[in-house]
């Protein structure tokens, strides 16, 4: 049991030194890009939302 654990632990050393890190510039642009797409989709579902609560109220109402 022991051994396995060491086996996995060494293993999984080995395979982390392996991944390519993404540098510090990429993971800020990449974090930005993420959030001002995040807010563009946010924007265009509120929009949305308001123009169709609106044609409701005025049909609804009515």
């Amino acid at each position: 049991m022991f051994s396995k654990l060491t086996s996995f632990l060494q293993e999984s050393k080995q395979e982390l030194m392996r991944v390519n890190w993404p540098s510090r510039e990429d993971t800020t642009r990449l974090t930005l890009a993420v959030i001002v797409i995040s807010l563009l989709v946010a924007l265009f579902l509120g929009v949305l939302d308001f123009i169709f609560s609106s044609l409701l109220n005025t049909f609804l109402l009515k």
